[in-house]
Parts: C-alpha cells; structure tokens; sequence
C-alpha cells in the first residue's frame, strides 16, 4: 500500500491585537468563524478554523492579541494566546506591515523562544505599503528570531496565502486529515452566535463600549420553521445600555438585524434573533460571568 503523503496538523495563529489574525482564519476556513472589526481585541477566546485540501488538513487555532493586559478578562485573554504556543505542530506569527515594531512586538519575540515548535513570520497588510519599505521590516525580523519562512501577506485580498499554506503544511507532519472534509470550525453554532452578535457591537459602537461589552446567548432553539436565539449584550454602566439600543431602539435593531442575516446565510435557516440589553458593573473582574463567557 502507497504511503500517504498528507500532511495534517495544528498551526496557532498568535500576534499582537488587531494585526488580521482573525481575517486569515476566516479567509482559509472559507467562512466566517471569528468576529472581525477594525478595532483591537476583537478576539477573545481561542478558536478552530480548519483547512482542508488536497495537501491535507491545517487546524488553525486563532488566539487573542498579546497585549498588556488590565482587567482580569485581559490577563486571561492573554494567558490563552500564550498556552497555544504550547503543543502546537507549527506556529503562525502575524504582524501588521503598516505599524513601526515597538516593545509589544518585541515582547511577542520573546514568548515565541520557548515554544519547541517551528515558527512562520507572516507579515500581513502589505497592500497598504510601498514595497520599499518591506525589505528593512524582514530584515529586522530576520535578525530578531530564527524563522522557518518569512511570507509578505494580505489576509483581506488572498495576496500571498497560497504561498503561505504550502510553507505551513511543509511543516506539519504526515497523517489523514483529523477532521471531516466538510467541517470548518469546533465552535458550536450558539457561540457562532455570539461571536457575530459581538462583532456588530463592535462595528457599530463606540470609544470603550466594544471593550466594556459581551454577549451571552439565553436561548436558542430549533424548529421546524425557524431558529429561535435570545441573546443579551452585557455593558458595565447605564450610559452604555442607552448607547446600544439608540434613540427609539434603532441602534440594537440595526446591530441585530446585521447579525441575523448574517446568520441566516452562515446556517442557511430563518432566524429570529432577539435582543436585550443588561447593566453587570465591573463584568470582566466577574469569575462567574468570565466562565459563563468561555473563560477558563
């Protein structure tokens, strides 16, 4: 019997906030997995998008920003991208192109040193330079650590992942796909949900209410006609709550009508999507809301 030569195995995606780890999962997996915006912490959980091709299986493990943290959310955010550099078949590192290299990236640096498995420089956004100045950015980090491969990249515009992909499964190890070919992702659909949900807050919202905010889902249950999900935005103070619902409702009502249909296109069913609005002072030094949150 011929040996296969596949290649399966997991890469975590790890990087400082807001440097597109989250656009490449969902470009790859070819869906939307994880919440994406244009501000940073976007991410706060760890999450599987999977890959698969002809080559084999990537499971991408998307993790939180590396950040100074300042709330107990933060500091466990933190500690997940941290522990994915642990047991990892190769690992991901993102930076974005268009922001000077700073103490934060230097401090990424320095977490990549103990992690036993081989590492990829992915240096995202490079559409938004001139090609000038990606030459002293790779030789920079060509100094600063010992790189498999160092691969310019735009995550939005597909620039450079095919390159990426073949670098990644050179590293993986041969073996059958550990997934099925028609899975993307492990989320449950209620933390796709969320995920979403969370995402338009983002979007739509302003200065410390994306931070200040989360989404729990209450209900959510099937039918034959529709899917029924309630859901509750969580804010730390009352001015928040009037912020996200808007005057006569029409900011929760835009919020929650992008997020339906989103969802009614990612699941392919009728959805009713409810949404309620709850004050939870000082919720991200909560230990029950962080773990009802997926936190630890």
């Amino acid at each position: 019997m011929k040996k296969s030569t596949m290649r399966s195995g997991f890469v975590s995606i790890v990087g400082r906030p807001n440097v597109g780890k989250s656009t490449l999962l969902n470009t790859y997996a070819g869906e939307k997995i994880a919440a994406v915006s244009p501000k940073p912490q976007t991410t706060r959980n760890r999450i599987l998008g999977i890959r698969t091709s002809r080559a084999g299986q990537i499971v991408f493990v998307d993790t939180p920003g590396i950040h100074k943290p300042f709330t107990k959310m933060h500091k466990l955010m933190v500690n997940t991208a941290l522990s994915a550099l642990q047991g990892m078949d190769a690992i991901l590192l993102m930076v974005d192109c268009a922001q000077e290299f700073g103490s934060g990236d230097q401090f990424v640096l320095e977490a990549l040193k103990p992690a036993e498995a081989p590492c990829i420089l992915a240096i995202n956004k490079v559409d938004l330079i001139k090609k000038n100045r990606l030459l002293p950015l790779i030789e920079l980090y060509e100094k600063a650590f010992e790189f498999s491969a160092i691969i310019p990249i735009s995550a939005l515009k597909g620039d450079g992942l095919d390159i990426l992909e073949n670098e990644l499964f050179a590293l993986l190890p041969e073996g059958e796909p550990l997934f099925a070919d028609d899975v993307l992702t492990d989320q449950p659909e209620r933390s796709l949900a969320a995920e979403i949900i969370r995402e338009k807050v983002f979007i739509y919202t302003h200065k410390e209410i994306p931070y200040s905010s989360a989404v729990m889902i209450d209900a959510f249950d099937e039918n034959p006609k529709r899917l029924d999900i309630t859901a509750t935005i969580l804010v730390e103070r009352p001015t928040q709550k009037g912020i996200v619902i808007g005057k006569s409702g029409k900011m929760l009502k835009k919020i929650g009508t992008e997020a339906r249909e989103e969802l009614e296109r990612i699941l392919n069913t009728r959805i009713y999507l409810e949404l309620w609005v709850k004050v939870k002072e000082r919720w991200r030094e909560n230990d029950r809301v962080l773990r009802d949150l997926g936190f630890g």
